[in-house]
């Protein structure tokens, strides 16, 4: 429906811009016409005010065609720019949420169990959930609430799991830059997901993030169980390629690498 009210709304441009296009023709045809001669000279003959005014109508056209163009160009770009701001806010939306589910399980069980510990891990998931999204709407955070949020993440984790977790966390920030929200939680949580929720013991995951010289690096280091099958990443590693394009073109690398038991994860941005 909406296409079709967009070529109704062109019929009677175009129309017209055939018409103004056929005017130097007509003038040329009547010439011809109206003369011996076997050709013609566009305006030759004609009092100079007349040609002033037509040569003053083409201008007229021109510069109305050139401001047409330019408002298609603004338009489009524009309209890009909303399908992209559009598909980053769908992007956004999809961050977490199997986290926040297994996190309201454990805490069904603890009710019953340790209520102190259930209250506690109940606070915690609050101010998670308060940050993805209030803040996770926002265009850019600052690095430091970042760390701050994967902070509270990592003291989550340590909450719900019974078992011993060797975490390391090594930051250093020179310059608390601005950068697009819910990152580096993604690669993160897929250290604890593959990695740590199937180790019994031994588990660890060593992160560091710098920033400085316009530059942020954050890595991530886990191991695993090799034994186990390959499990499929799912959304959340696509969702973060895709985030990174939209928001850093050519300015971001993400790789990967695998040695053994051990996954590392390295995102750098150019700022």
């Amino acid at each position: 429906m909406i296409l079709n009210r967009n070529r109704k709304k062109w019929v009677p441009i175009i129309l017209i811009a055939v018409v103004l296009a056929l005017v130097p023709i007509l003038i040329t045809v009547f010439d011809l016409i109206t003369t011996d001669e076997d050709s013609v000279i566009f305006l030759e003959g004609y009092p100079s005010s007349i040609v002033v005014l037509i040569l003053l109508y083409y201008l007229v056209i021109i510069i109305l065609g050139l401001l047409w163009f330019i408002k298609q160009v603004i338009s489009f770009f524009s309209l890009k720019n909303e399908k992209a701001t559009s598909e980053l806010l769908h992007l956004k939306s999809q961050v977490n949420p199997h986290f926040f589910f297994n996190t309201l399980n454990n805490l069904y069980g603890l009710v019953g169990t340790d209520t102190k510990k259930a209250q506690a891990l109940i606070l915690k998931l609050s101010d998670m959930m308060r940050y993805s999204i209030y803040e996770g709407e926002k265009e850019m955070v600052t690095l430091k609430a970042e760390v701050d949020y994967l902070h509270n993440y990592i003291e989550l984790h340590k909450m719900r799991y019974h078992k011993k977790i060797d975490i390391k966390f090594e930051s250093e920030i020179e310059d608390d830059y601005k950068v697009m929200p819910l990152l580096f939680i993604i690669l993160l949580e897929n250290a604890f997901k593959h990695g740590v929720e199937n180790l019994s013991k031994g588990a660890y995951v060593y992160l560091s993030i710098k920033a400085k010289d316009n530059k942020v690096l954050f890595e991530t280091e886990n191991n695993f169980d090799p034994t186990l099958p390959k499990e499929d990443k799912g959304i959340g590693l696509k969702n973060l390629k895709r985030r990174l394009e939209l928001v850093y073109p050519k300015k971001h690398s993400l790789s990967f690498a695998v040695n053994e038991n051990v996954y590392k994860s390295k995102l750098t941005l150019q700022l």
